[in-house]
């Protein structure tokens, strides 16, 4: 269909990443492959019925709601810039999603997953996710010159929403990619490659990176993913007495609301600010004497003495 070439070279123009644009693309073709009228006679009735088929092949309620969400801008696109005349059928459509806490790791499991991440190129990898949260496709991304190991910085270009941010060093996630700079002899413009294979010396792929953290996973025994690494960041910063606002700036999190998910599981923050404030209440309340929680009817009785 051309309307769908089009619909590609728009998703391009709006800087959308290449794994968006063959996700959207994806899931486009496969809606528009089960149509059986054309997307301009599509009514909610029919997203209805494609949510229940996508529901019966197993798929989760996040998958189904990111399917939805592609579908929906895809209609967006037609009648804004095909100039169809409808109303966009997925809106009011959508499925209940759980709301479950992110998952993060202990300090005792990190220690249990990096023994067995010896080679240089996979830990330099996970620790840039650990310690500067990147995700796993801004680590696919980088470059060797967004690199600057003297100023403990990295410069993450057209990160999600075509946001460019600055993250920093921690001195082990340092020490790691420098040791891994150092074993890699290819003049290649992407910092991490393949070293395998006849791929060997292109830059590795997202798929490629999580398949070695299932290998760790399964040889540490350690429950654990690319964004897990990423939400431990997270907490521990939160955890450390950073400031929120600090932590979204170094996530890349375009609002501050999605940045406060980590609050519900920094638990030792939670503690160490209730310990800190109830300190307070009990000095407050301890300054009015002992005469003010003695019951009334003593009180009234000594009065009448």
């Amino acid at each position: 269909m051309e309307i769908i070439d089009r619909y590609r070279r728009a998703l391009k123009r709006r800087n959308c990443s290449l794994h968006t644009v063959k996700n959207y693309m994806n899931i486009v073709g496969h809606f528009t492959g089960w149509l059986k009228v054309p997307p301009a006679e599509v009514t909610r009735r029919d997203m209805a019925a494609y949510v229940d088929r996508l529901l019966r092949k197993g798929l989760k309620p996040k998958t189904i709601t990111c399917h939805l969400q592609a579908i929906r801008l895809f209609f967006d696109y037609l009648i804004d810039e095909e100039g169809i005349r409808m109303d966009n059928p997925v809106t009011r459509v959508s499925i209940r999603l759980p709301k479950p806490l992110p998952r993060h790791l202990k300090d005792d499991q990190i220690g249990v997953l990096f023994a067995v991440i010896t080679d240089p190129r996979d830990r330099a990898m996970f620790m840039l996710m650990l310690r500067c949260g990147l995700r796993v496709e801004e680590v696919a991304r980088l470059t060797v010159d967004a690199i600057d190991c003297r100023r403990r910085q990295i410069f993450v270009f057209n990160g999600k929403g075509g946001k460019d941010r600055v993250v920093y060093l921690s001195e082990d996630a340092r020490t790691a990619l420098e040791a891994y700079l150092k074993r890699r002899s290819s003049k290649a413009k992407g910092l991490f490659l393949v070293q395998k294979g006849p791929m060997k010396g292109s830059p590795i792929s997202v798929r490629g990176i999580q398949k070695r953290i299932e290998h760790y996973a399964r040889k540490s025994r350690v429950k654990v993913s690319c964004h897990q690494l990423r939400h431990t960041m997270a907490t521990q910063l939160l955890n450390a007495d950073a400031a929120l606002v600090t932590i979204q700036d170094l996530l890349g999190h375009g609002q501050i609301t999605t940045t406060q998910r980590y609050c519900r599981v920094a638990d030792l923050k939670v503690q160490r600010d209730y310990y800190k404030a109830i300190e307070v209440v009990l000095q407050r309340t301890q300054i009015h004497g002992k005469d003010d929680f003695e019951p009334p009817e003593k009180r009234v009785k000594e009065n009448m003495v």
